[in-house]
């Protein structure tokens, strides 16, 4: 066959052109920030909020509310222990004192273009599963495969960038990107646990299963007591335990998680001393179970632990699947009947701040009008966007303290009368005469006490608010289904929103289940914000984007905004020891930085 050497030429002048553009900016390291760079160098030798000469063994007891029947995790049958990183290791690891910067773990060092059109990772050659197998590339590309497409729905939506994943050579996997600018997406990647291929393949992986599973990680399950208590055994072979991002890190020989159905009895149980260690969320308990004679004598240690982390939003919230909540005025009306000065004062112990932001207790919190930067996001949106967004600061209704807040239930009668409610024999009816009735769901007893008032409040608009307690298994079925009117429910966030929003707000998610947009948010304009989150390249431009989304999701009343601390509320026995925790700590204390002092 004849060949034009004129256009081979042409082609391969082009092919090199073309290679010179793909690896003139090709960056690689041994860890990848968000923005910026890095706080540790490349020859860093430990955290700087771990004690690197921490003493190992002894053991940690924890607790859990719920039960568990299955050891898999990664699918949505069955209930699973939360085994997560004591078993199973990620590609990178993320520090807790600078906002969102992903480290080797088992990726030794991490290359990526300038434009984050797909990742590469170097596998570390030493990395093995508990077996005693190599981790290699071929796993990475199997788990990524089999999570995408037999996993929780979470995966497939959480990771809808990837394009496509490649094993490279043993040691070296790329996950390749759709277009778009997702910068983000290269560090979430690097968050993916990494599943042995050769156990599976033998295996249905869509069964939710109590077989022991095997990892990477530092630790393997030991002992199993199906839906009442799990125990993990630190790997003496860990293959990780010397690297920087490690050391200091995973102390305890053994540790135990008991499961409890109700956390006044796992306080109880704590108090007697069948577990070590405890995160308090409720106000009322920290300020009057933390006593007695192990307070007294030191053996309990009662510590509150500020942090810089963004609050987030915790609210009561609106399903709009319910076709009554589609309408707006309804759901600022309901805002004026929960009292947070009154139940603060008398319920909270004063402890706590009320919420008005979806990015609370951070720099990505919308404060006064929007700023020329924000408006040149919001302008465009501003026939699909309510008009306050761009006259008034968002403040959540304030009451008088009383309990009976008189003024806020006119102020919602009054916009009620205004959109063509009425009331007839005590029941409030919507413009179209259906009843306003409702249930809230709960499945924590600790908050009847706060939702019995505001449920009396809404009565006395008319509003039939039924208070409804179900059991942990039956709470995370009708959530995963979209099965409810109204529930209590947070929305963390991080010192660097990203992806994670397009599953909070985004349309999309709205229709896939056990996706976490239990609004069911489908609002192109919140879309288009999220999507300014998720493309951001500057620290500027991510807060700019934040605080335009923040203000259309305060202004659209998807929720009715509850409290934040900036600190946590931690108890444990005294022998356990910690070092300095660092700014971005999360509500698990940082607690594989911990120890057990009668190690020593």
């Amino acid at each position: 066959m004849a060949v034009n050497r004129s256009l081979l030429r042409g082609l391969l002048v082009g092919l090199c052109a073309l290679s010179g553009l793909a690896h003139a900016d090709i960056h690689r390291s041994h860890a990848m920030a968000m923005h910026g760079t890095p706080k540790y160098s490349a020859n860093f030798q430990h955290l700087d909020y771990v004690n690197p000469e921490a003493p190992k063994g002894g053991i940690l007891r924890r607790h859990v509310i719920g039960t568990f029947d299955s050891l898999n995790p990664f699918v949505p049958k069955g209930t699973a222990a939360g085994i997560g990183s004591l078993v199973y290791d990620t590609l990178t690891a993320r520090a807790e004192d600078e906002p969102f910067t992903q480290y080797g773990l088992l990726a030794k060092t991490i290359e990526w273009p300038s434009d984050r059109s797909w990742v590469r990772f170097h596998l570390n050659p030493k990395a093995t599963f508990s077996d005693g197998k190599p981790v290699q590339a071929s796993d990475v590309v199997w788990t990524f495969n089999t999570l995408i497409n037999d996993g929780a729905p979470f995966y497939s939506f959480y990771y809808s960038g990837v394009d496509h994943v490649t094993a490279d050579d043993p040691h070296t996997v790329t996950f390749h990107f759709k277009p778009g600018d997702n910068r983000e997406l290269a560090l979430i990647i690097g968050q993916l646990p990494v599943l042995p291929e050769h156990v599976w393949e033998t295996r249905d992986f869509t069964n939710a299963g109590l077989e022991k599973p095997i990892g990477s990680g530092p630790y393997a399950v030991s002992k199993v007591d199906t839906g009442k208590k799990i125990t993990y055994q630190r790997r003496q072979d860990y293959w990780a335990k010397d690297l920087p991002i490690i050391r200091g890190r995973n102390n305890f020989d053994t540790i135990s998680f008991d499961y409890f159905l109700d956390d006044t009895v796992a306080l109880q149980a704590f108090k007697r001393g069948d577990y070590d260690w405890r995160f308090e969320i409720s106000s009322k308990n920290w300020a009057t179970s933390y006593k007695g004679k192990a307070f007294d004598e030191g053996q309990l240690v009662k510590e509150e632990v500020p942090h810089s982390n963004p609050a987030g939003m915790q609210g009561i919230v609106y399903n709009l699947r319910n076709p009554l909540f589609q309408d707006i005025a309804l759901r600022e009306a309901m805002t004026y009947a929960l009292d947070f000065e009154w139940s603060n004062a008398n319920l909270f112990y004063g402890q706590y701040n009320r919420t008005r932001s979806y990015f609370q207790n951070s720099d990505m919190a919308a404060t006064g009008l929007p700023s020329e930067a924000e408006l040149k996001l919001l302008e465009p949106l501003r026939d699909e966007i309510p008009e306050r967004v761009f006259t008034e600061s968002y403040q959540p209704p304030k009451s008088d303290g009383s309990g009976r807040p008189r003024a806020n239930l006119a102020r919602a009668q009054t916009l009620l009368k205004k959109a063509g409610y009425q009331i007839s024999d005590g029941q409030l009816h919507t413009p179209n005469g259906a009843p306003v009735s409702f249930q809230i769901m709960l499945h924590q007893p600790a908050f009847e006490r706060i939702l019995l008032p505001f449920a009396r409040n809404l009565k006395a608009l008319g509003i039939d608010a039924q208070v409804v307690k179900v059991d942990t298994s039956q709470y995370v079925e009708r959530i995963r289904n979209f099965n409810f009117d109204m529930v209590v429910s947070s929305f963390a966030q991080s010192s660097s929103p990203g992806n994670e929003q397009l599953e909070y707000w985004g349309s999309k998610a709205a229709k896939d289940p056990s996706s976490r947009n239990i609004i069911g948010i489908q609002n192109p304009a919140v879309d288009t914000l999220v999507n300014a989150i998720v493309t951001a390249t500057t620290r500027d431009q991510l807060v700019i984007a934040s605080r335009a989304l923040d203000r259309v999701l305060q202004w659209n009343f998807y929720v009715i905004p509850n409290w934040y601390a900036d600190h946590h509320r931690l108890s444990y026995r005294s022998r356990l020891k910690h070092p300095p925790l660092p700014e971005y700590v999360g509500i698990d204390g940082a607690i594989d930085t911990w120890w057990d002092s009668n190690a020593q």
